[in-house]
């Protein structure tokens, strides 16, 4: 597996000055997150890189610009050359924050031409130190996991291969959310702990996904047997797609099928 190092060498940039950033917080909003600002308004996410309360690019001449995806990957969004530091103007808003950064650092950084051809495209594997965001290249040679052939979101691994713990939500793509929302059918909630089941059905114009973000709301999506248990960050993945022709009356019937095979009334959280 090649080191990230290696293709930095290949463009004459020594390791030892560059610096590992790979940005993170996801705690203002899906439409704020720098993934979503990296995709869909570049200049946005890089004002957001150049402002910075510590002095944090310190000792390095260039930046290896990363950002978490919604699957937690680590994607590479590019290189940047150190050209300056100073002061953030007051009045100037933080495009993830929303708040005025006036004060704070601000980084003069300016886009580089090498490793273009690898923008959005290539991953790499940060490892388990999520929380040290940024890392020196030359203590740290990160592996290149993919590089795809396009820049985008990853493909969407169909109703069947999709799960996910409901916290985890928020940080799906929209082309998944759409994908989500445009059918229902059976769903199953798995409790993390205790391995407790309930099964339960998907219906109506938002379909999966608007039943999902209703348990991710409120904890029990108005489900009693879900009330009685304590709240926790259920995993939920897909039983059975509906079709498109397929009637109120007719779902409740699979639902219930479903219950008596995974005996959920018996040993899980369905009450009914």
């Amino acid at each position: 597996m090649i080191g990230f190092n290696a293709l930095l060498t290949a463009e004459n940039i020594e390791p030892k000055d560059v610096k590992l950033v790979r940005h993170h917080t996801t705690k203002y909003g899906k439409e704020r997150t720098p993934f979503w600002l990296s995709h869909t308004a570049l200049s946005d996410f890089e004002c957001y890189q150049r402002i910075q309360s510590r002095p944090v690019f310190k000792g390095a001449k260039i930046i290896a610009s990363f950002v978490a995806t919604p699957l937690n990957e680590t994607l590479f969004i590019g290189l940047y050359r150190l050209e300056g530091l100073g002061r953030v103007p007051e009045g100037l808003i933080d495009p993830v924050t929303g708040k005025d950064a006036g004060g704070k650092h601000y980084y003069e950084l300016a886009p580089m031409l090498q490793l273009a051809e690898y923008k959005q495209k290539l991953l790499v594997v940060w490892g388990a130190a999520f929380r040290a965001w940024i890392q020196l290249a030359r203590k740290q040679d990160k592996k290149v996991l993919e590089i795809r052939r396009s820049a985008g979101d990853p493909p969407f691994p169909g109703f069947m291969e999709f799960s996910s713990p409901l916290s985890a939500l928020k940080k799906v793509p929209v082309a998944w959310q759409a994908a989500l929302s445009s059918v229902g059918g059976i769903y199953l909630l798995t409790h993390p702990a205790s391995g407790k089941q309930y099964v339960g059905t998907a219906y109506g114009a938002s379909g999966f996904w608007g039943r999902w973000e209703d348990y991710a709301n409120t904890g029990h999506g108005g489900n009693v047997g879900m009330r009685q248990a304590p709240r926790a960050d259920h995993h939920v993945s897909i039983l059975e797609v509906a079709s498109s022709s397929s009637r109120a009356e007719d779902l409740f019937e699979l639902e219930g099928r479903w219950k008596e095979k995974l005996h959920t009334r018996k040993f899980g959280l369905n009450k009914n």
